[in-house]
């Protein structure tokens, strides 16, 4: 539990950080997502969970 919880704060400090230090370049690339397809961004999200799933398999199995 421990290590889910550390896990947790990292990547809340990673996301949030765009948001802290560019906070006008976040406004802008929000407008532009908001016109992005919804389907281009079904695939991105997609390939980014499969990227995360990898990343989280390699992880356990180097360990």
């Amino acid at each position: 539990m421990t290590f889910f919880l550390c896990v947790i704060g990292m990547v809340m400090i990673l996301e949030g950080f765009p948001y802290f230090a560019f906070p006008e370049k976040i406004k802008s690339f929000i407008l532009k997502i908001s016109d992005t397809p919804d389907q281009t961004l079904r695939v991105v999200g997609f390939l980014l969970m499969l990227s995360g799933l990898g990343l989280v398999y390699l992880g356990k199995k180097i360990r």
